[in-house]
């Protein structure tokens, strides 16, 4: 999708404007931050909002305080913003207040109230540098389905005069996504267009496409891989999706995995009779006696081409690093152009070496383009192989997504405008163009 269907940053006129900023800095994990590549990556567009004389608000979520099953909300330490705010403090040496409002126990914060007035003032007469909101999935109406929803937009809307979303791994149409673009002024900022430049990338990729996905659950993911399976010149499976698949294609069974998953997995096996030998199957997995643990004599390695039918497993936790060495899979990764990678092979944080296997092959190739996508994979990637993780950082060869999950849901729809966020945007660029032709042929009409 070309950017020129986007309302960009660079088109909007900032100077002495409160602008909104809707981020992806969900980041914090129990009240830590792992790792700040998220928040880093949004400092363009903070930087030039703030050089072009714009009042920041920053805002985003954190985790999941809401309980999907009774829509409770839990308001505590471990979906805060606040270790968010003092690293932003403590790296860019800036004031940045957090409002605090009533809640209203687990129906968590109802409206924003009139005392965040303060802080804006503050923030317009440069007593503060920024404010950072709560967390948005603190407010019952971020994720609502009823009038909540736009109830809670409009309120956003109201302490701004500009709305800049460079929150591209939020690709649910939340208020705070989605909803406000009915109420401001909106662009997509630099962060939002690099994702969807890089995405280009794999949309028009240079042949052959490698695409690696692995996963906990068929069923979260199988959408993404039928697109991909058709999109791709090779696919390679791995956690408990390609054990799924094992199971359905060779009559296996593999302890942990759900009958669900099988019956997916046995459809997806179906439909790659379409498509033969696009498939590629990591022939070495990993059995273990125990869940979790890695325990001396109670693992084993398996050669899946020797696997009979009716033949029961335990738990299968990785892939062993040996199967990168077999002719065909190593053909498979080299003559590659470009690498699409959203997976962990192995279940963290005892089951390491299929995934450091993997990412090792795929630096082999001095010829590809490599994608990474999704937050699991960039932190195991960072724990594992650091010296390459900080070198993929600046590599033209490499680009790390923020968002794995938006990406997966881009190429299931075909096209980054089919996340709902991105769509917003442009539909709303699409209705500004359309109010200026008609503002334009009214004064045309009251001339003649």
């Amino acid at each position: 999708m070309p950017l020129k269907n986007l309302p960009l940053i660079q088109e909007a006129d900032l100077k002495n404007k409160v602008v909104l900023v809707r981020v992806d800095h969900n980041v914090v994990k129990q009240g830590v931050i792992h790792d700040p590549y998220r928040i880093d990556a949004t400092f363009g567009t903070l930087f030039y909002i703030l050089s072009k004389g714009g009042k920041i608000i920053l805002m985003t979520h954190v985790g999941r305080p809401r309980n999907k099953k009774d829509g409770s909300i839990t308001q505590d330490d471990s979906t805060s913003v606040k270790p968010i705010v003092e690293y932003l403090q403590n790296k860019l040496h800036l004031t940045i207040e957090v409002p605090s409002f009533y809640t209203h126990g687990k129906e968590g914060y109802l409206s924003i109230e009139s005392n965040i007035n303060h802080s804006i003032r503050r923030l317009r007469e440069h007593e503060i540098d920024m404010v950072y909101l709560p967390n948005t999935r603190w407010f019952t109406g971020e994720e609502a389905k009823d009038d909540n929803a736009d109830r809670f937009a409009n309120q956003l809307a109201g302490l701004a005069d500009i709305y800049v979303n460079d929150a591209f791994g939020s690709w649910q149409p939340h208020a705070s996504t989605y909803g406000i673009t009915k109420y401001l002024p909106s662009y997509a900022g630099f962060l939002m267009q690099k994702e969807i430049e890089n995405l280009e990338r794999i949309f028009h990729a240079k042949q052959p496409l490698v695409s690696v996905v692995a996963g906990s659950k068929f069923d979260t993911k199988i959408d993404s891989l039928y697109s991909l399976l058709q999109r791709s010149d090779h696919l390679v499976l791995g956690g408990v999706i390609y054990n799924a698949y094992l199971c359905a294609k060779y009559g296996i069974s593999i302890k942990g995995v759900e009958a669900s998953d099988v019956t997916l997995a046995s459809q997806f096996v179906q439909f790659a009779q379409q498509y033969p030998h696009k498939i590629v199957e990591l022939p070495y997995i990993l059995e273990s006696d125990v869940f979790g643990e890695r325990v001396d004599g109670k693992y084993r390695v398996h050669d899946i081409r020797t696997l009979k039918p009716g033949t029961q497993l335990n738990y299968v936790l990785d892939i062993a690093p040996e199967s990168y060495d077999e002719p065909q899979i190593l053909d498979v990764f080299l003559s590659a152009k470009t690498i699409f990678v959203n997976a962990v092979m192995g279940l963290v944080p005892h089951f390491n070496e299929g995934t450091i296997a993997l990412d090792t092959v795929i630096d082999r190739n001095p010829h590809a383009v490599k994608l990474y996508g999704g937050g699991d994979t960039m932190q195991e990637l960072k724990r594992l192989l650091p010296g390459l993780y900080i070198m993929a950082l600046d590599s033209k060869d490499y680009y790390i997504f923020t968002g794995g999950g938006a990406v997966l849901k881009a190429i299931e729809q075909s096209n980054p405008s089919g996340l709902a966020p991105v769509k917003a945007l442009i539909d709303q660029k699409a209705e500004q163009e359309k109010w200026k032709v008609r503002l334009a042929s009214s004064r045309n009409n009251s001339e003649y």
